[in-house]
């Protein structure tokens, strides 16, 4: 199956499987139902601290890829992990963000975390 990555705010496609929004926060403006998310794995996500840093612009993209594999924000992270891998087990799953980047975001992270095994 296949895993991929998308702007919450792209109209859902048929093809899309299990939406996870990989976000702290819920996406501004964004009404749920429009949104259609089927997960929302807080503890999977980057803590309220790097994600601060990252927005304000203090780091490179491959420093905050580096500090957020090493440990997402709350335990039981890796548990959460293992979940959405085996989501796409079983089919496929879209990561959501709301970052205008998505390529660099923790969603690009987990995508390549996802393929490791």
């Amino acid at each position: 199956m296949s895993v991929r990555v998308r702007r919450v705010y792209d109209p859902p496609e048929p093809d899309d499987g299990v939406r996870v929004l990989v976000d702290r926060l819920w996406p501004r403006g964004m009404a749920k139902n429009a949104a259609r998310v089927d997960e929302w794995p807080k503890g999977l996500t980057p803590s309220t601290g790097l994600r601060r840093w990252y927005h304000a612009g203090e780091g490179s993209y491959a420093e905050f890829a580096e500090r957020y594999e090493a440990g997402p924000a709350a335990p039981g992270a890796a548990e959460l992990l293992g979940h959405v891998r085996e989501l796409a087990r079983e089919g496929d799953v879209t990561l959501l963000t709301a970052s205008k980047s998505p390529g660099e975001s923790q969603a690009a992270v987990l995508l390549r975390l996802l393929g490791e095994k």
